[in-house]
């Protein structure tokens, strides 16, 4: 039961008078008024006068023109004379301080400097035939502009396109490129949430990446970062403090205020921030940060705000939104109408840790609760997430909402993320097949790329990279100081990187080494060709081949076969007419072995029967040579089943 207050706060979020946009894209920041200048619109309900001030390409200051104030807390106008690639501050008071616009389209001498009047008009866009896309039958990239290739832009990126396409990738997902400090880094300590950062391009090259992504058929979705700002740039606060919740404390810095007083502005500069990616950048969609670090006690969650603001700008192009969020709450992509919040898709951890025990990892900090057992592996294609609400012993409390009747796509599983090749418990930022078998790393690979959620590659995974991706970010002095002695203390989880010896050895984030080692090597895109055959065979068969296509309730099924081996059965489709009984046809058999070969005879699991009258034969193997293996002989003969290992083998009984 929410209190008067809270419900008045909750009314008060739910509106923000526009009437004073006309001809707005946004509520807020410099926008191109046609021939008329430029409208400016700006919230800083604390003070009493607001300024834009010019400002030119050396430093010298321009003419100064005073904002109306609209008795709301923004002030608003318009400099007839202002076009796109001028740079302006604002002044603010009597502070004769010079601050960036909070709702900046462009900064292009980096988050401490003047913004710059952007026109999105002006770009000519190719796509009009591009509709958008839908969690189903997607195949995502998550890549890093600054490390995706030696420039680190996206004119460069643009060139990688077409590899991408070919390999069977079909969604690109670009971590967080929102305006920071440094010459480099992740970019979650984004400051300028409307300017993609001035180091990878203009906002037109990105603009040129997206749409020559579309030409290929591949979409773009964007990481976005709504549960706090960096600490270096950020001037959101000397506008309003109301910025910033005074009732919820964020992991690594201030909280957004989507629930406290004065929340609406707040609210409608995120949620429009939303609509502007996939506005102005022909977005398809967006990844969510950190979601349970968004704090909102309101009667509608932020999450659905921005959900809703987001479809609301996409217009007839379909779109997705994915969100991380480490207790795996289903409820966020669970429909509106039964209390959910609208998303499509939610990341699985519990994918990745289990796997990664599996292949030899340690089982310690937040692998601690995952065996890599077989039966975890059914249950991740059968269920989705592992945890959906029992005891969790690493965090002493329960993890996970029930998921079942969720459909498997709209899980995103990976073997490899940003994060946790940067959170190897080595702290080099190894790889997964850096730490394990090629065979066992073959075998858990087919796996990833055959069942049923949607899987995410992470950068250069394709083929086999040897350069780390290592946790980076360009600070100096004292913040320097407090992000190493931070990194070092997240590390510290690890028993094996516990001690201060070990501490010490770890990458330091602010050195540009560090960054620079992260960036991909451009022969090993031609050279490993047998990682580059794995995943471009496993993803065409499964696009091709119909039965690792999810048709609903029991298309899957699943047993364990001993200590380190198990089996998918996909059903294929019964004949036509026929509800119930009957022969099918195109079933396959997924058996995955992470241990060493044995001999399964007897062999008393139904699943491994093959279709009355059928028998089956090798459709695809992880130790085809071609993938540096040593070939396949048949596993089911005359004396039993012979397993290979570490291997995985899909059987047909239709070829």
């Amino acid at each position: 039961m929410k209190s008067p207050k809270a419900a008045g706060r909750d009314a008060a979020a739910a509106t923000v008078d526009v009437a004073v946009m006309p001809h707005r894209r946004l509520p807020v920041g410099a926008e191109i008024c046609g021939t008329n200048g430029a409208h400016f619109r700006v919230w800083a309900p604390r003070h009493a006068r607001a300024h834009v001030v010019f400002e030119n390409e050396d430093g010298a200051l321009g003419p100064e023109i005073a904002l109306d104030s609209e008795r709301n807390g923004y002030f608003s106008g318009v400099a007839p004379s202002a076009r796109a690639g001028m740079r302006y501050r604002y002044r603010l008071g009597d502070d004769a301080t010079l601050l960036p616009d909070p709702a900046s389209r462009f900064q292009p001498c980096g988050p401490h400097g003047a913004s710059e009047i952007v026109d999105p008009n002006t770009f000519v866009w190719t796509d009009a035939q591009w509709t958008g896309i839908e969690m189903s039958g997607q195949v995502v990239y998550e890549i890093h502009i600054g490390t995706f290739t030696n420039e680190g832009t996206w004119l460069a990126a643009i060139e990688q396109l077409p590899r991408l396409a070919d390999l069977g990738v079909t969604t690109i997902e670009v971590m967080p490129v929102a305006e920071f400090p440094g010459r480099y880094g992740w970019g979650y300590d984004g400051v300028d949430f409307y300017a993609p950062s001035h180091l990878y391009g203009t906002p037109d090259d990105f603009r040129r990446f997206v749409d020559r992504a579309h030409a290929l058929r591949l979409a773009v979705i964007l990481d976005v970062v709504y549960n706090h700002p960096g600490p270096d740039g950020n001037y959101l606060g000397v506008f309003a403090r109301e910025y910033f919740s005074t009732r919820h404390t964020c992991e690594w810095g201030a909280a957004f205020n989507f629930d406290g007083d004065d929340a609406a502005p707040v609210r409608e500069w995120t949620s429009g921030n939303a609509g502007y990616w996939i506005d102005e950048f022909h977005l398809d969609g967006l990844r969510l940060d950190a979601t349970q670090q968004m704090f909102d006690d309101s009667a509608e969650h932020i999450l659905r705000a921005i959900a809703a603001r987001a479809r609301e700008t996409a217009g007839h192009r379909r779109i997705i939104l994915v969100a991380e969020n480490e207790p795996q709450d289903a409820t966020l992509i669970r429909p509106v109408e039964q209390q959910g919040c609208g998303l499509d898709a939610l990341w699985n951890d519990d994918f990745h840790h289990a796997a990664m025990v599996a292949v030899g990892g340690p089982r310690e900090a937040y692998y601690t609760d995952y065996r890599g057992a077989p039966q975890e592996f059914v249950s991740l294609a059968k269920w989705g997430f592992l945890f959906q609400g029992q005891r969790y012993a690493w965090q002493r409390r329960r993890r996970g909402t029930p998921a079942f009747g969720v459909e498997p796509e709209r899980f995103v599983t990976f073997l490899q993320n940003h994060d946790q090749i940067a959170n190897a418990p080595s702290g080099r930022g190894e790889r997964i097949h850096q730490v394990t078998r090629p065979a066992l790393y073959r075998a858990m690979t087919a796996f990833w790329l055959l069942s049923p959620g949607t899987p995410m590659l992470f950068q250069g995974q394709e083929f086999c990279a040897s350069s780390p991706f290592l946790f980076f970010a360009d600070h100096a002095g004292d913040l320097g100081a407090a992000v190493r002695k931070g990194r070092a203390s997240f590390m510290s989880q690890f028993p094996s990187l516990a001690s201060a010896n070990a501490r010490d050895s770890l990458p330091d984030p602010s050195a540009e080494e560090t960054f620079l080692r992260c960036k991909l090597r451009d022969d090993e895109r031609d050279t490993h060709r047998d990682a580059i055959a794995l995943h471009r065979d496993l993803l065409r068969l499964r696009r091709e081949d119909r039965a690792f296509r999810n048709e609903g309730p029991g298309h899957l099924d699943g047993a364990v076969l001993g200590s380190h081996a198990f089996l998918l059965r996909f059903f294929g489709a019964l004949p036509p007419g026929r509800a119930t009984g009957g022969t099918r046809t195109g079933d396959r058999l997924l058996i995955v072995n992470l241990g060493t070969a044995f001999h399964f005879d007897p062999a008393p699991e139904p699943l491994l029967a093959p279709p009355e009258g059928k028998a089956w034969d090798v459709l695809w193997s992880s130790e085809h040579p071609v993938y540096g293996g040593d070939g396949t002989s048949p596993l089911d003969t005359s004396e039993g089943w012979y397993m290979p290992g570490p291997a995985a083998v899909v059987l047909a009984a239709d070829t």
